[in-house]
């Protein structure tokens, strides 16, 4: 099992090596997932909870940094600056600069101007005393969900303080959606379904839906089919929406690296029982398969 979650974490180091090797050239998340062979959808989830941001975040960042210093020590134009690190004007490398460093490009030659410094991430390997995490493994048959279907932005999953889905959520508690839901559905359960990230869009559905026959679908409302799968079942144990955050960080930190499974590209949802429970907040459920070791 540690075994495993060394070789885990030094895969993760590979893709920031990979990253920084090419970090002048036009890369992307899917690119680097392609790199270390894992799907786009698993490396950039895994990445963003491990590190706090995603991995096209990072390589913007390193390479405004990298801009920055330039700057302030070479007499290079601003454009071939801006055509160097990735941007194809200099009104969009100046923008995107002053957001980073809070100041302009020119305003950065000044002599004694701060600029901000974005440092090679380093993943280092830690062991540490067994922990418990339960889980169960099920097997479910394709079923319909009847679905209020949102688009959200790639980035939002990973953003600090994001609170898009959330509100998202109490937007459908304020406008009669779970009651729509209700008359249209003989479970109550309610399900927050995520589509995978794909490398076609910037953005990704997101749905909050009940189990659904058959009948008439009501204006405004999609049905989302959730294929037939093994999937990996996690408690989110907590009285808050935090608990959620945590059991997917340890979902990929700790419970994929070591197990059995791998996560496949495929609907993941929280499913949040119509019978309160003291204990458990939501349960996540992640699609998996099994693993091959050749």
């Amino acid at each position: 099992m540690e075994v495993r979650k060394i070789d885990f974490i030094q895969n993760l180091q590979k893709a920031i090596d990979y990253m920084e090797e090419h970090i002048l050239e036009p890369i992307t998340y899917e690119d680097v997932a392609k790199h270390i062979y894992v799907s786009s959808y698993h490396f950039h989830r895994t990445f963003s909870l491990i590190t706090g941001i995603t991995a096209n975040e990072y390589i913007r960042n390193r390479r405004l940094s990298m801009a920055g210093q330039e700057i302030s020590i070479s007499n290079a134009k601003v454009i071939d600056i801006a055509l160097k690190y990735g941007y194809n004007s200099p009104e969009s490398f100046t923008k995107a600069f002053t957001r980073f460093h809070g100041i302009t490009p020119n305003v950065a030659r000044r002599a004694g101007m701060k600029l901000k410094s974005f440092n090679r991430l380093l993943i280092k390997i830690k062991l540490e005393g067994g922990t418990v995490m339960d889980y169960r493994i099920e097997k479910r048959e394709e079923f319909k969900l009847l679905a209020k279907i949102r688009k959200f932005r790639n980035e939002s999953i990973s953003e600090a303080g994001n609170t898009e889905i959330p509100d998202f959520w109490k937007e459908c508690g304020d406008n009669g959606t779970f009651d729509v839901l209700k008359q249209n559905s003989s479970k109550h359960d309610i399900y927050g379904a995520c589509a995978p990230i794909s490398k076609e869009s910037t953005h990704f559905d997101y749905g909050i839906g009940m189990e659904f026959n058959d009948g008439n679908i009501p204006e405004g409302y999609k049905i989302w089919e959730v294929k037939p799968t093994l999937w990996a079942v996690f408690k989110c144990i907590g009285e808050t929406p935090n608990c959620i955050a945590e059991t997917w960080e340890k979902i990929f930190s700790e419970f994929l690296p070591g197990s059995e499974y791998s996560m496949i590209d495929d609907t993941d949802f929280e499913l949040y029982s119509h019978e309160p429970n003291a204990d458990c907040f939501c349960e996540i459920w992640v699609p998996v398969k099994k693993k091959t070791y050749v």
